[in-house]
């Protein structure tokens, strides 16, 4: 199996910039935009934006916590943009809750009823990869190696079979760049994560560094092994673009870059 790739966004950037990569994207032949929900940053506002200008192109959601966003609000959103639910895909999570199992089953349960798009759960350790195996329709994984991904991958599938559940979908969130002047961006978000306790704890269970889980390629030519071994074991390969300065340029180098190595 060969998974698709996707480019992930942060939802913070303009929406007139959104517009333009998005498109970029759906030409380059990638199979989604995927964007990053912050607290300055909306994802589903930023899809709505990339919806106006592709006919075909998946939408995509990060991790929406329901600690600060519930399962009706993200209902509520949704329905308020008019976005369209055939092309859109929700990924959410427990955010910082001190009791994540039970908000997480509660919310994708009531989330599932209200919207007709797909709901993937952030899935860092193995309850909640049991959790998206068993109520949800895939997992997002990230911070792991393709190796590590695609264990986790198989196990997602094994609690699905076991459970009589359709087969879930694996997405691994990778970030990269194609840019050796984004190598810096790259090891300071690396380190960021890396500093989280829940992301360091996880980090020291499978033994991996944060850094030993990110793509680097400087041509198409040098991007095509690494985004090749990111590609097996997982449905979708989602390339988290980090970029030397953020500029629109940038971004679409990045574009450029995993459409030529995918061709």
């Amino acid at each position: 199996m060969t998974a698709v790739v996707s480019l992930g966004l942060a939802g913070s950037l303009d929406h007139d910039v959104i517009r333009e990569l998005a498109t970029a994207a759906e030409s380059a032949g990638l199979h989604a935009i995927w964007l990053n929900n912050t607290a300055d940053g909306e994802a589903l506002g930023g899809l709505a934006a990339a919806a106006e200008v592709t006919p075909t192109l998946r939408l995509c959601t990060g991790v929406i916590p329901f600690d600060r966003t519930p399962a009706s609000g993200v209902a509520a959103r949704v329905q308020e943009l008019a976005l369209p639910q055939e092309r859109l895909l929700l990924g959410v999570g427990s955010g910082q809750a001190r009791h994540p199992v039970p908000l997480v089953s509660a919310g994708l349960d009531e989330l599932q009823q209200l919207v007709h798009a797909p709901v993937v759960l952030g899935a860092l350790g193995p309850k909640m990869r049991s959790l998206a195996a068993t109520r949800a329709s895939g997992a997002l994984l990230s911070w792991l190696t393709p190796a590590i991904a695609g264990d986790a991958a198989a196990e997602l599938r094994a609690d699905a079979e076991a459970a009589d559940r359709d087969r879930p979908v694996a997405v691994l969130y990778a970030r990269g760049i194609v840019d050796p002047d984004a190598a810096a961006a790259l090891a300071e978000e690396s380190a960021r994560y890396a500093s989280y306790p829940s992301y360091r704890a996880n980090f020291e269970r499978l033994g991996i560094r944060a850094d030993d889980t990110t793509i680097s390629g400087t041509t198409p030519q040098r991007l095509a092994d690494p985004l090749a071994a990111y590609r097996v074991g997982v449905d979708e390969l989602v390339f988290r673009a980090i970029t030397p300065d953020g500029s629109t340029v940038a971004y679409r180098r990045i574009i450029d870059a995993l459409g030529a190595a995918l061709a």
